[in-house]
């Protein structure tokens, strides 16, 4: 049995979590990056990670989706509560850009980038990692993480151009692969392209996945990712498994022995 790290799940939104988490260790699963996406969900994966110490690791993030919902105060409030919990998080995410019509009809593209942009300074002041979110809006938020200065960004479920993705490689930024790689095509270029030392497995659960069966992730998933990495690179599923979870420990600086 493989040892796999899911990089990036939205606990708080699972039902019986505690089943999905134990059907996730017997697949393998060492620990779990858990990301929030707005206050509540912070709090909550900041109770589920103290709940299962050493297996749920929390990130304090504010997504791009919830925007439109914030009044100004309320966008301060947010980002203040997760500089005050910073110690307890290993990332500063889920944050990003989201360039879909649906949010910017919400979210104007410069009040994302000023809210993305104060989130990454959090991120630098405190030496955190941060998990990026960019959907049709790759070039931007990479220009943003670079123009901060942070050494530390993961681009998930990275579907962008070929041309943004080799930027994020060069700047030594990573980005992950979820079980859609054994179907999406921009996702699986991606993927093929990355660098197996700039690559880490997710399931952005409880996202659903498929074509034709369609299904509702949870993190035991991640084997999903690990398999259609495998036949995308032409690389065994040891070697991705040892990599990925390498990577993971090294780039949240997770106190995992392995």
């Amino acid at each position: 049995m493989y040892k796999l790290i899911d990089t990036h799940a939205h606990l708080d939104e699972l039902k019986n979590l505690d089943l999905m988490l134990e059907e996730a260790k017997k697949a393998g699963v060492i620990a779990i990056v858990a990301v929030g996406a707005n206050h509540q969900s912070n709090i909550k994966t900041l109770e589920i990670s103290q709940k299962h110490r050493r297996f749920v690791y929390p990130a304090l993030g504010l997504h791009p989706w919830e925007l439109g919902n914030l009044r100004t105060f309320e966008i301060d409030d947010n980002l203040r509560f997760i500089e005050q919990n910073i110690a307890s998080a290993v990332a500063v995410g889920e944050i990003g850009l989201d360039y879909d019509k649906r949010v910017l009809k919400v979210a104007s593209k410069e009040l994302q980038k000023e809210v993305l942009g104060r989130l990454l300074n959090i991120a630098r002041k405190y030496a955190k990692p941060a998990v990026i979110h960019s959907r049709y809006a790759w070039k931007d938020a990479l220009h943003l993480v670079q123009d901060v200065g942070i050494d530390k960004a993961v681009f998930h479920w990275f579907t962008g151009f070929s041309s943004v993705l080799r930027g994020i490689i060069d700047g030594v930024y990573f980005v992950s692969a979820t079980p859609a790689a054994e179907y999406h095509e921009e996702h699986r270029r991606a993927v093929k392209e990355a660098p197996l030392p700039r690559l880490l497995l997710e399931t952005d659960c409880p996202v659903t996945y498929g074509r034709e069966a369609r299904y509702e992730s949870q993190p035991a998933d991640v084997l999903r990712g690990l398999e259609a990495v495998s036949q995308l690179k032409g690389i065994d599923e040891a070697t991705i498994a040892e990599q990925t979870t390498r990577n993971a420990i090294d780039f949240f600086s997770l106190d995992i022995a392995f």
